[in-house]
C-alpha cells in the first residue's frame, strides 16, 4: 500500500510551529492565522489526509479531530485540523482547553496514506500498523494506528470497536457485504518526543493574517 508522506525535519518542525501559534491563538479567542511555509518545502503543500490530537499531562486526550480525505495542502489541514480539535470536538463540548492549559497541552499529528480497501480484514489490518475506517452508507467510523496498541486490541476488537463505538453499527458489522473496510497506514509527529521549543518566531511558516 502507498505509504505516508515521510517529512524532513525542518517540515516536521513548521507543522508542528503551525499546530501551536493555531493552538494558542484560537484558546486564548484570537482567530486562527494563515501561514505561508517557505516554497522549498514541498511536502507541506502536497494534498493528504492528516488527524491532530490534543494531550494534556499524562497523555490525557484533550481533542482529535482529523480529515481522511487528501483533497486539501497539509499545511492547511493541519491548521483546519487545530482548530476543530481544540474548539469542536464534541467529546469536550463542556471542558474545552483553557489559556492556562496550553502549557501543559501537546501536539500530536498523524499525517495519513490514502485508503486502501480490504477484502479480508482480519487478515489484511495489523493492529498497531494500519487505521481502520469502516462504512455503510452515512454510518462511518475511524480509528487511528496507534489506538490499537494503546487499547491492546486485537484485529477482531479494532474492527468491533471501531463499527460499535465509532460507527454507531453492530459489532460484527465489518463482516457485512453491505459495509466497507478501509486500511491506512500514518507518519505519527509529536512535540513531546522531539523535544521542541519554540522559539518567538516559528522556523518555516510565514505569517500571512488572521482569517
Amino acid at each position: 500500500m502507498t505509504s505516508p508522506l515521510e517529512l524532513r525535519p525542518d517540515e516536521i518542525t513548521a507543522l508542528l510551529s503551525i499546530a501551536r501559534r493555531t493552538l494558542e491563538s484560537v484558546v486564548s479567542g484570537g482567530p486562527a492565522p494563515l501561514f505561508m511555509p517557505p516554497p522549498e518545502m514541498q511536502n507541506l503543500y502536497q494534498p493528504c489526509g492528516a488527524f491532530v490530537t490534543l494531550r494534556g499531562p499524562g497523555t490525557r486526550l484533550r481533542g482529535c479531530i482529523g480529515r481522511l480525505s487528501g483533497d486539501i495542502e497539509l499545511h492547511r489541514i493541519v491548521r483546519e485540523m487545530t482548530v476543530a480539535a481544540a474548539t469542536q470536538d464534541p467529546r469536550f463540548a463542556h471542558e474545552r482547553i483553557t489559556p492556562a492549559e496550553l502549557p501543559l497541552v501537546f501536539v500530536e499529528i498523524s499525517v495519513l496514506s490514502p485508503l486502501e480497501r480490504v477484502n479480508d480484514p482480519l487478515n489484511d489490518i495489523r493492529p498497531g500498523v494500519h487505521g481502520v475506517y469502516v462504512r455503510r452508507g452515512n454510518r462511518t467510523g475511524c480509528f487511528l494506528p496507534q489506538v490499537a496498541t494503546e487499547m491492546r486490541w486485537d484485529t477482531r476488537q479494532l474492527l468491533e470497536h471501531c463499527c460499535a463505538r465509532k460507527a454507531g453499527l453492530p459489532p460484527d458489522a465489518w463482516q457485512a457485504a453491505d459495509v466497507e473496510v478501509f486500511r491506512f497506514t500514518s507518519q505519527v509527529y509529536e512535540e513531546p518526543r522531539l523535544g521542541i521549543t519554540l522559539p518567538q518566531e516559528p522556523p518555516g511558516p510565514v505569517y500571512v493574517q488572521p482569517c
